[in-house]
């Protein structure tokens, strides 16, 4: 007899989810094998002269294309064989297995022929496999060929994790990928516009520009006064500006590119006489950094300081964004997860916390999180598979070996095992989580 399982006691109906999904799998399995053998077959895809045996209702489940097909007007529901162009064999055997095995083996031979039939047949199933495994493979060599390609596939999120990808990479993929020089002009654009750029100077886009146009330049040079505004040319040094833009031969021959240039020198002399800047303008918009570190509070002379400071790596430089408002703060613990830097426990000089404060870095603003179940200052804090986990610290009596867990989800704390030793000013980091 077979016994149950602790879940299926729990929730009984996880026991019958599970006989549902087990009984659909023994089906399919029973009906791929009765379509190798040609048994209860109703219909015939024949492809280039190969025949598949099928069963209607099998390819109806995976595909509004089949389902049309067998089933709609402009189709003789009695026809029994059903001559399919546009797709080799291959396949379309693949996309028959799928729909029977609800499986298909993805490989760089075959991933973009399959996409393709996919997209063709609307089998979407096998298109997000085939989505999923371009996304694994994106590199600097081959992001604008996959950038592209799901561009013209109209794979929405693919698209954007290879925009996003070719964003972050940028300098590398413009002096290594050789499918960069192929992009159209609405896609360089789309690309050299974004806020999220990762580069360290604006020259870089000039000059990206540049090799763009040098490419095919009897079709592109026109193309110059388009792109020169993407670039955020006031943010560059002005000798090079002058030296290597205003004076550039592409530049100077483009009467659109007349009124740019009198602007970013306007634009560059603002920014030099005034103490206040105007960010708003495109030629004046800094770029957003790629990466920043945050030094949050801590002991500042003889006291705790509210202070925080981000490190800019790209530019080597310092910001302080401090937000007067919240309280000063030392020896907490820090830890950043879904978009927000908690800040754990802590010490004000007169207070232990058991508090938990949480920063959003986009808009700067301090939220309150549950409290821990003990004050601790000189606390280790790590995250692991989606939770915070606090461990050990001063309370303001004893080291502690306590530890708790921090679900976000529900905001709350959970008392975890205690470890075998107290501590406090430990260093706590995760290992593969």
């Amino acid at each position: 007899m077979i016994q149950p399982t602790e879940m299926e006691k729990m929730f009984p109906s996880a026991k019958v989810q599970r006989c549902n999904i087990e009984q659909e799998m023994s089906a399919m399995t029973v009906f791929h094998e009765l379509r190798l053998e040609g048994k209860l077959c109703d219909a015939i895809i024949k492809v280039n002269g190969v025949e598949f045996n099928v069963h209607r209702i099998i390819l109806c489940g995976c595909s509004f294309y089949f389902c049309a097909l067998f089933s709609s007007g402009w189709s003789d529901t009695k026809k029994h064989i059903y001559n399919i162009p546009g797709v080799s064999p291959e396949m379309m055997r693949l996309i028959i297995e799928y729909a029977y095995t609800c499986s298909v083996p993805v490989t760089e031979d075959n991933v973009e022929c399959l996409l393709v039939a996919a997209d063709q047949f609307n089998v979407m199933g096998i298109v997000r496999a085939c989505c999923s495994f371009l996304e694994n493979k994106l590199c600097v060599e081959n992001c604008i060929g996959i950038y592209r390609f799901a561009d013209f596939y109209c794979c929405s999120e693919l698209r954007q994790h290879a925009r996003l990808f070719i964003l972050q990479h940028f300098e590398e993929v413009v002096h290594t990928s050789e499918e960069f020089l192929d992009l159209d002009v609405l896609q360089f654009c789309d690309i050299i516009e974004k806020d999220n750029l990762n580069i360290k100077q604006e020259n870089v886009v000039f000059e990206a520009i540049l090799q763009w146009i040098a490419h095919a330049p009897t079709t592109r040079k026109h193309h110059i006064s388009v792109l020169l505004p993407k670039v955020r040319l006031a943010s560059m040094d002005i000798n090079y500006f002058m030296n290597n833009v205003k004076n550039n031969e592409i530049v100077r021959d483009s009467k659109e590119c007349k009124p740019i240039i009198i602007n970013t020198l306007k634009a560059m002399y603002d920014l030099n006489l005034n103490d206040t800047h105007n960010f708003q303008s495109p030629l004046t918009h800094p770029r957003l950094p790629n990466a920043i570190l945050l030094a949050i509070g801590g002991w500042s002379g003889s006291s705790p300081t509210n202070g925080i400071e981000a490190y800019d790596a790209r530019a080597d430089c310092w910001v302080n964004v401090t937000v007067e408002e919240e309280s000063p703060r030392a020896y907490h613990g820090t830890a950043y997860l879904n978009g927000f830097i908690y800040c754990i426990g802590g010490f004000d000089s007169m207070e232990y916390f058991s508090t938990v404060r949480k920063f959003n870095p986009v808009t700067r603003t301090w939220h309150q999180a549950a409290p821990m179940h003990s004050r601790r200052c000189y606390v280790s804090v790590a995250v692991l598979d989606g939770f915070i986990y606090a461990m050990g610290g001063y309370d303001g009596y004893v080291r502690l070996n306590t530890a708790e867990r921090y679900e976000p989800e529900t905001n709350l704390w959970t008392v975890i095992s205690p470890m075998h030793q107290q501590r406090s000013d430990a260093s706590a980091t995760s290992l593969h989580g």
